[in-house]
């Protein structure tokens, strides 16, 4: 029976980064992963393949598009799909195995298989028990779907079955219109297939701004996808090889059918816990199957934490590392910190779509004074000489202090532009803060600067 300070369950970003930062405080610590590799479901079957074929078929638009418009001329580039897999398991390999690398760097056990909690400062895997002073759920999360569906990963698939299909199928319906189901979707669209998201909604993208929800459905649709929005999907049955979706328009409540040679489930994620034993443990829960902690991410039960998708708040992998980061901190007797009105959300299409921060929606339903500062990417000089300027950034900040209370970006590089917002809102910014930053020319941030100046006397490139 070995003895650890800390034992992590989970190798997702969350519990992997947990498991780094305990090590690097010189706790002994311990990982249980039951995969064959590191990583869990982001760089294995989520975050990591999707933006490898994310990437691909962005390539193969360009190329079918705008390729010559540049002077590049030629016949444009078939699909070898086979090929287009093989890229992406190489990307996800590479990082898999840098997982373990770090995991060696830091002296981390790789406990190999599933952990369950037969007592609180225990931790069994297999048929060995394994003693901890602390232990941190980092389980994850697993596709929810709905009553009438069964998911089969062959035709009726989540997101996992979505990034390894046989062959690129010629009919498409995505079942939500949330990140994952419009980052997929607009994968096989590129490549050719036909695309038909069902959403529940009457908008695509659940609490985005309002105004980018519409900007970015009609972008899609440009791209060749289709929207019904208002359906409720009752099920889907399968008969010799064919796929019929069954549903119904909220708007009158007539049934309608749908036809698909796969059907893609993307209608969210939900905690897995399953065998960890947290019943006969006593772990309190949440109402929606959550884990319940306090502000140290600290259980019910004392020397067991909870992190990631497991607990409250978006299931998103920053969000898990800076959980893991904070209480590996809290732990080690430190202060652990996470900002959570500071995560940005990104969706990884093209363009990208990204936000941080309050939407002008909840700003309304606060009563909150706010103003408004938005710029087109149609002014900026880098954004059009790619043929990517039909987003917008656009920046909230309170009405009397101007301080900055969100930003919702649509356009290129939007993950990446994000961030100096995050960074200027961690430190309390004022709009005119970031308006009074020189940014480079020409960069698409010049943008995000714009937006700042429109919040006050106006943009100058508008």
């Amino acid at each position: 029976m070995a003895q650890y300070d800390v034992i992590v369950i989970g190798a997702g970003p969350g519990g992997y980064v947990a498991a780094i930062r305990c090590a690097q405080l010189g706790l002994k610590t311990a990982c249980v992963e039951g995969r064959d590799t590191l990583g869990g479901t982001c760089l294995n079957v989520g975050c990591i393949p999707s933006k490898a074929l994310l990437h691909a078929s962005h390539q193969l638009h360009e190329a079918e598009h705008n390729f010559a418009r540049m002077g590049l001329k030629g016949k444009s580039p078939s699909v070898d799909w086979k090929q287009m897999l093989s890229y992406k398991q190489e990307v996800v390999d590479g990082n898999t195995k840098g997982i373990e690398f770090l995991f060696k760097k830091n002296k981390i056990d790789w406990l190999k298989g599933w952990g369950s909690i037969p007592e609180a400062g225990k931790v069994k895997v297999g048929d060995e028990v394994h003693t901890a002073k602390s232990i941190i759920i980092a389980s994850g999360s697993e596709p929810a779907s709905l009553p009438g569906i069964e998911i089969d990963e062959k035709t009726v698939v989540s997101s996992t079955g979505a990034l390894s299909l046989p062959k690129v199928p010629k009919t498409m319906a995505v079942i939500g219109a949330g990140v994952i189901g419009l980052e997929m979707g607009s994968v096989y669209a590129r490549l050719g297939t036909q695309v038909t998201v069902l959403e529940f909604l009457d908008h695509i993208t659940p609490g985005m701004d309002g105004e980018v929800q519409k900007q970015f459905q009609k972008m899609l649709k440009k791209q060749g996808l289709d929207f019904t929005l208002g359906a409720a999907v009752q099920s889907v049955t399968t008969d010799k090889g064919k796929n019929t979706v069954t549903y119904k328009l909220r708007k009158d409540d007539s049934e309608a059918t749908l036809e698909a040679e796969v059907v893609l489930v993307a209608t969210g994620r939900k905690p897995y816990v399953a065998g960890l034993g947290l019943d006969s443990l006593g772990i309190e829960m949440t109402k929606r199957g959550q884990i319940a902690v306090n502000s140290s991410w600290e259980t019910n039960v004392p020397g067991v934490y909870a992190i990631g998708d497991v607990i409250e708040g978006p299931m998103l992998a920053h969000k898990a590392e800076d959980e893991g980061m904070a209480v590996a901190e809290c732990i080690a007797g430190k202060h652990g910190h996470v900002n959570y009105g500071v995560i940005p959300g990104v969706i990884y299409t093209a363009p990208e779509v990204a936000s941080v921060g309050a939407t002008e929606e909840a700003l309304k339903d606060e009563g909150r004074a706010y103003k408004v500062g938005k710029f087109p990417f149609m002014g900026n000089a880098r954004a059009k000489a790619i043929f990517q300027a039909e987003g917008f950034v656009k920046i909230l900040a309170d009405k009397e202090t101007d301080r900055i209370l969100g930003a919702h970006i649509i356009g290129p590089g939007a993950g990446d532009l994000i961030h100096e917002v995050c960074v200027a809102m961690e430190f309390g910014a004022s709009a005119q803060d970031l308006a009074l930053t020189c940014h480079a020319h020409p960069t698409y941030s010049e943008a995000v600067r714009e937006a700042a100046l429109a919040c006050g006397d106006g943009a100058i490139h508008v």
